[in-house]
């Protein structure tokens, strides 16, 4: 049961990187005015660093939920 548990935790983590991830993109490319043209984010630097942080914070989570020892 213990094993289960530890595999469906990964899939879930690692899903939680991937959309932290991709949110972060978007951040970044609605703040460099690349993307989505509509809403209160789009050519506003701070989005970018905010974007910035959230992708390291998802790739960590990807990295983080992969190698560590189950």
């Amino acid at each position: 049961m213990r094993n289960l548990f530890n595999l469906v935790m990964r899939i879930v983590s690692s899903l939680l990187g991937v959309l932290i991830t991709c949110m972060g993109g978007v951040w970044m490319l609605q703040g460099l005015n690349l993307a989505f043209r509509k809403g209160f984010m789009v050519g506003d630097p701070h989005w970018v660093v905010y974007g910035a942080i959230a992708v390291v914070v998802g790739v960590a989570e990807l990295v983080w939920s992969n190698t560590r020892q189950a």
